[in-house]
């Protein structure tokens, strides 16, 4: 008896790696051939698939359709493999319940990853519906040279209605290279050019606001449109904000914006939370809160997200455009310490933070090209322009100046940009660096020059 249940042990189990064992010890052989065949031939597939498509695996999972094929193939797999096990078990030890408790336990091995596999599957496709707009049925980027995207960091106040975006990037990336420059636009830029005949008859000197309340800074200006619906006629809720900031934005820069993505800071400090926190150079000690309360030590440090939150917010013994720079530090430290393994592990907490933290108009079959674009992006340096004085004066904006650097930057990037040339010729602005970590005399000496910086060097 010892030595069947034995045998009907080691069937079962050897029946969960290799399919049809069962049925060839019990003589059924014809089944057995027929489901290890199934299994060679999945294997097989999948070794063949996964070499050639390695480059553009990463693909399928930002697209719905992929990932539904994705998940109801797991499932029929998962119940095949289990069903397997079942009958094999049957067959080897039939009125042996005892073994029931090894079954059991060989399907919950087999199924449990595969069951976890559906789920990362389940969240992706929320992620991309959730977040991104709905496909529009074409490859957006078809035919353009280059591509404009406004990164716009969003801030709240309980003390203070509406959003200000007190973070303003144009990525100005090459589809061909890759090579991506950065033009960062202070928070207090005044009389900002209007974009439309409608918003332009409302100011037609920049954008003025609403009086002591809403003085007229350019991060007003996404908020404005929120709540003077009549400023962007036929536009929803939630895209009127949006839709007058990239047309306001690509007014003064002279580049077409294409595309936004919004981070609520808030929401920021969540996702740097869900990654494990960002490591970043800290060069001087930062203090933040109303009273002081908190410290950042100098050195290389790995910031949490409340952490990371006041490292691109405070301005305590500082200024706007040291903040900005460390905005763009930050982005840039997360950007590259969002390894694979990370994603992976934490996707639950990352796509949970990002549903909440972000907001874009980015289509959803958008992103395929994306990472195409980050693929190539890969191993370049950044280049970051940002428009602080000395060499502006935000109150009293140099247009022509702005978008002559602007214009001569991407020349010089090795691509000229090409839709620079479709702005209205009477706008354009001044440049100055990004100052990274060290924002003092290495970032006026780069503004005075009027040369764009490396991201990486100064970040470091």
């Amino acid at each position: 008896m010892l030595a069947g249940m034995k045998r009907a042990i080691v069937a079962t189990a050897a029946s969960a790696v290799v399919w049809g064992t069962a049925h060839f010890v019990t003589g059924r052989r014809v089944t057995g051939a027929l489901l290890l065949t199934l299994q060679l031939s999945l294997v097989v597939g999948l070794v063949l698939l996964a070499w050639p498509l390695r480059d553009t695996a990463t693909e399928w999972f930002v697209q719905t359709r992929w990932l539904d094929a994705l998940r109801w193939g797991i499932v029929v797999l998962g119940a095949v493999w289990a069903a397997v096990i079942i009958r094999s078990y049957q067959l080897v030890s039939p009125g042996r319940p005892v073994l029931v408790a090894l079954v059991v336990a060989l399907c919950l091995v087999v199924v449990a990853p595969l069951a976890y596999a559906v789920e990362l599957t389940r969240v992706s496709h929320d992620l991309v519906t959730d977040v991104f707009a709905k496909d529009t049925g074409k490859n957006p980027f078809r035919g353009m040279s280059r591509v404009n995207l406004l990164l716009i960091g969003a801030d709240a106040a309980p003390s203070r209605p509406g959003v200000r975006t007190d973070s303003m990037t144009v990525a100005s990336v090459d589809t061909r290279s890759g090579v991506t420059t950065l033009f960062s636009l202070p928070r207090n830029l005044e009389d900002v050019p209007m974009p439309t005949p409608v918003s332009k008859a409302a100011f037609p000197d920049g954008f003025k606001g609403d009086g002591v309340g809403t003085p007229g800074l350019l991060n007003e200006v996404f908020q404005w449109a929120e709540d003077h619906p009549e400023i962007v006629p036929g536009v929803a809720d939630g895209k009127r904000g949006p839709a007058l900031l990239k047309g306001a934005v690509s007014e003064v820069l002279g580049l077409q914006v294409d595309y936004y993505v919004m981070v609520d800071m808030a929401g920021f400090a969540e996702l740097v939370d869900a990654v494990g926190g960002v490591r970043v150079n800290v060069a001087e000690e930062l203090v933040y809160g109303k009273q002081s309360q908190g410290r950042i030590p100098a050195g290389d440090q790995i910031l949490s997200g409340e952490q990371a939150l006041w490292f691109g917010r405070t301005r305590t013994n500082s200024d706007d455009y040291h903040r900005m720079s460390r905005q763009k530090c930050l982005l840039y430290a997360l950007s590259q310490q969002a390894d694979p393994g990370t994603l992976l592990t934490r996707f639950h907490g990352i796509a949970g933070a990002t549903k909440r933290a972000v907001s874009t108009d980015l289509p959803q079959n958008a992103l395929p090209v994306l990472i195409r674009l980050s693929k190539k992006m890969r191993g370049k340096d950044v280049q970051s322009v940002q428009f602080v004085p000395p060499l502006i004066n935000t109150g009293y904006p140099d247009w022509e100046l702005i978008r002559t650097t602007v214009t001569e930057t991407l020349a010089g990037s090795g691509t000229p940009g090409p839709s620079a040339t479709a702005a209205r010729p009477d706008i354009a602005m001044s440049p100055a660096s990004a100052s990274g970590a060290t924002p003092t005399a290495s970032a006026e000496t780069a503004e005075e020059k009027g040369k764009p910086d490396s991201l990486a060097a100064k970040c470091a």
